[in-house]
């Protein structure tokens, strides 16, 4: 157990047998009165997001997650396959869990998935990943005002924006925070 005021923005406690992550944090003190704190949360497990007050002082059940790194070894039809790196166990996801990562995810890329009581919760990437670019749009010469771009189609179905020098074949590093923004160009 823990006191509300000792929270902060990501950790995660159980209330009414849900799972919240805590996405903002304001701790509010009246004149007079008591102080009560403000919380914005996300359901770890539906995903909706709520805000709830509290009580200075009032306890909550805090959550400590497990945390393993798995491989992903393939898919199949909706469903996921990865490996734990260090039991060798073999875990099967469905689209509910992958459906933000997919397009960072490559064969034999390893990722550290997050657990409550043997539950899945969410997956962890690395910041940035590379990845082959497999389609691009024609670069229109002479097209070089105000830093143009152009769309691309990168080895995992995932589109998105680079430079206009970005040419099929090229590998280039994209931002799993920033939805698949584009970082540089790799060299091999």
């Amino acid at each position: 157990m823990a006191e509300v005021q000792t929270l902060r923005k990501g950790d995660i406690y159980e209330e009414e047998n849900h799972l919240w992550r805590v996405l903002e944090y304001q701790h509010i003190k009246v004149a007079r009165g008591g102080a009560t704190i403000r919380l914005k949360v996300r359901n770890v497990r539906t995903g909706s997001t709520v805000e709830k007050t509290y009580n200075n002082g009032t306890r909550l059940n805090d959550v400590e997650l497990d945390k393993d790194n798995v491989q992903y070894l393939y898919r199949d039809g909706e469903v996921y396959h990865f490996m734990n790196t260090e039991t060798f166990e073999q875990l099967e996801l469905g689209p509910e869990l992958m459906d933000d990562i997919k397009g960072y995810l490559l064969e034999n890329a390893v990722v550290s998935i997050e657990s409550y009581a043997g539950e899945p919760l969410s997956i962890k990437l690395p910041t940035a990943v590379d990845l082959r670019v497999v389609w691009a749009e024609a670069a229109v010469q002479g097209d070089t005002a105000n830093a143009p771009t152009k769309t691309v189609e990168l080895e995992t179905g995932l589109r998105t924006q680079v430079p206009m020098f970005v040419q099929e074949g090229d590998v280039v590093r994209v931002d799993t925070t920033r939805e698949g923004a584009y970082v540089t160009r790799v060299k091999q």
